[in-house]
């Protein structure tokens, strides 16, 4: 039904309507990295943007809306994938999910923390 609903919405973005967005932000500015995201989701279409990384790529990972923010959350990522810094990805057909962003390839945990410190606590 989601797919369906996402295509739907496409569809009706090809013929000009819009039916609102989200946007997610993201930035690390420390000595050691630097990082800044952003994820724009209209229309069953998720753009990626990777403004700037400090090690030249952005690695997302996108977890079920569910698992926004919790550790322990038992499901797994819906996808996994790199950016290269100054460039964008588009992905259709997903809704309800929280992007996790981080400068590394580290496994993330649900709440966007390397999934190693999640484990430990």
């Amino acid at each position: 039904m989601s797919r369906f609903i996402a295509l739907l919405q496409f569809l009706l973005a090809l013929c000009g309507c819009s039916v609102g967005g989200t946007t997610y932000s993201n930035r690390i500015d420390s000595d050691q990295e630097q990082l800044h995201s952003k994820v724009r989701v209209q229309d069953g279409v998720a753009r990626f943007d990777c403004v700037e990384s400090s090690s030249g790529a952005c690695h997302y990972t996108l977890y079920p809306e569910a698992c926004s923010g919790k550790a322990d959350c038992q499901l797994a990522p819906l996808q996994r994938f790199t950016v290269a810094s100054g460039e964008s990805h588009q992905v259709a057909g997903l809704i309800d999910f929280r992007p996790c962003v981080a400068t590394t390839a580290a496994a993330l945990a649900a709440d966007c923390q390397p999934a190693a410190a999640t484990k430990a606590r």
